[in-house]
C-alpha cells in the first residue's frame, strides 16, 4: 500500500486526505492478526544467563523502541499516520509539497525508524525459535521496504535524495569515509 501505483489505484476509490490514514489502518489490522494468530515456538535458540548481559540486552531493546517513536516525531509524527492529512483536509487547508529534510538522527543514518525497530526485535537476553522466525521475516521486510521506498525517494527528491544517500548510511553512520563535497581542498595561507 506505500507503492505509489497503488496510492494512485487506491485514491481512485478513497480520497487522498485519507489514503494514508487507511494505509495505517491496514497495517495496524494485520498486525493485529499477526498477534491474534502467532503460536509460540519456544525452543530456544540463544540465552544469556549473565544478569548483566541480560540487563544491557533490555535496555538496548527499549532504547531500540524509543529510537523507533522518538525519530517518528523527529520527522512528522501526524503527518506518517496520516493524522495531519485528515486534519487539514477537515479545516479545508492544503498540504505544501513535500520538503527533503534531515533532522536529527536522520543526519546519521538514513532510517533509524527501521533501525530502532531491528534493534528492538534482535536485543534479547532469550531467542526462542519464534522470536528469531519474527526478528528475520521482519528485519527481511524491512530491508525490501527500504530498496523500494528508495526509488520512490529518488523519483520524488531527485539529486537531493540522491547526495544524501552518497553521504549518510542506510541503518549506520558512515565513519570515515567522506564524500566528496564533504572533502574540502587544503588552503594557502
Amino acid at each position: 500500500m506505500a507503492r505509489q501505483g497503488f496510492k494512485l489505484w487506491w485514491t481512485q476509490f478513497v480520497s487522498p486526505a485519507v489514503e494514508r490514514t487507511t494505509f495505517v489502518i491496514a497495517a495496524t489490522l494485520a498486525l493485529m492478526l499477526l498477534l491474534w494468530q502467532w503460536r509460540p515456538l519456544p525452543t530456544i535458540v540463544w540465552e544469556t544467563t549473565d544478569p548483566l548481559a541480560a540487563i544491557a540486552l533490555t535496555g538496548l531493546s527499549l532504547a531500540g523502541w524509543v529510537i523507533a517513536l522518538a525519530s517518528t516525531f523527529m520527522i512528522n509524527h501526524f503527518e506518517l499516520f496520516g493524522v495531519h492529512q485528515v486534519v487539514n483536509n477537515l479545516a479545508r487547508r492544503q498540504i505544501g509539497a513535500a520538503r527533503f529534510k534531515t533532522p536529527m538522527l536522520y543526519k546519521l543514518v538514513r532510517h533509524p525508524i527501521y533501525l530502532g525497530f531491528i534493534i528492538a526485535f534482535w536485543a534479547t537476553p532469550v531467542m526462542t525459535a519464534g522470536h528469531l522466525l519474527f526478528a528475520a521475516v521482519t528485519t527481511a521486510y524491512i530491508f525490501i521496504g527500504i530498496m523500494l521506498e528508495k526509488r520512490d525517494l529518488v523519483d520524488q527528491f531527485g539529486d537531493d535524495y540522491r547526495n544524501y544517500r552518497a553521504r549518510v548510511g542506510m541503518l549506520a553512520p558512515k565513519i570515515g569515509r567522506a564524500s566528496a563535497k564533504q572533502v574540502q581542498e587544503p588552503t594557502m595561507t
